[in-house]
């Protein structure tokens, strides 16, 4: 049922955790130049779109640790890390955009009083000037980084800890993803999820079979007032 009020007899779920790169903001295009540049710098002319892809949703330093297996390349993953994050956040603090209707999502969510909490893969530093770029640092009440835990997705410790700072029961949080591991940990974490794939190819993943709301076709086909009301009460309609 689209845009169904909710009564003010319908208790409020504890926290929505936001994963940020994909879902919230379409950063993967910057992900991929900054990556692709760096890539570059140390040989690697034939990294593509079709490759960045497949590291959606999985951490920087995890993703980098592959590639420098793959492309066998003689510097530390620190040194490309390092590398990867000043070339991204170059782009990351003027192009960034929030998905529209994510926006609208988040903006229903926090004027309802719902707790919000970004939890990304994505460096601390990193998640601070996306938020601020497109204007939603003051929507969330806290925001994790997977360099604050001690592993990254598909583990469940970023949700976890988000949902900790918020003081939060797992049980009572709702995780919105765009990826895989992401619908994964959501799961492994013991919370509800909000599957959005960014790249709708992936929507058919057995993780996103966890997922208790899926909208397969991505961004194009979020609808923030269905699954605004599927957070309180937990039915996909």
């Amino acid at each position: 049922m689209l845009g169904r009020v909710i009564t003010s007899d319908v208790p409020s779920p504890l926290a929505v955790i936001f994963d940020l790169d994909g879902t919230l903001v379409d950063s993967e295009p910057n992900y991929f130049e900054s990556g692709r540049s760096v890539l570059a710098r140390h040989g690697v002319r034939d990294f593509g779109w079709d490759d960045h892809l497949r590291f959606v949703g999985i951490g920087t330093r995890e993703t980098l640790e592959t590639l420098r297996r793959e492309y066998r390349l003689d510097v530390s993953v620190d040194e490309l890390l390092a590398e990867t994050n000043r070339a991204y956040l170059e782009l990351a603090g003027t192009r960034t955009e929030a998905f529209p209707r994510m926006r609208a999502y988040v903006e229903r969510l926090y004027a309802a009083g719902v707790p919000l909490a970004v939890a990304s893969g994505s460096s601390l530093r990193t998640i601070e000037a996306v938020l601020k770029c497109v204007g939603l640092t003051d929507r969330f009440a806290a925001v994790v980084s997977v360099e604050e835990v001690s592993r990254g997705k598909p583990e469940p410790d970023v949700f976890l800890e988000a949902a900790r700072r918020l003081d939060a029961e797992p049980g009572g949080c709702v995780v919105v993803e765009d990826a895989p591991p992401g619908a994964e940990a959501a799961h492994r974490a013991g919370m509800r999820c909000v599957g959005v794939p960014y790249a709708p190819s992936v929507a058919a993943d057995p993780a996103f079979g966890t997922a208790g709301l899926l909208f397969p076709g991505g961004q194009a086909e979020f609808d923030a007032a269905r699954a605004y009301t599927w957070v309180f009460d937990g039915r996909q309609e």
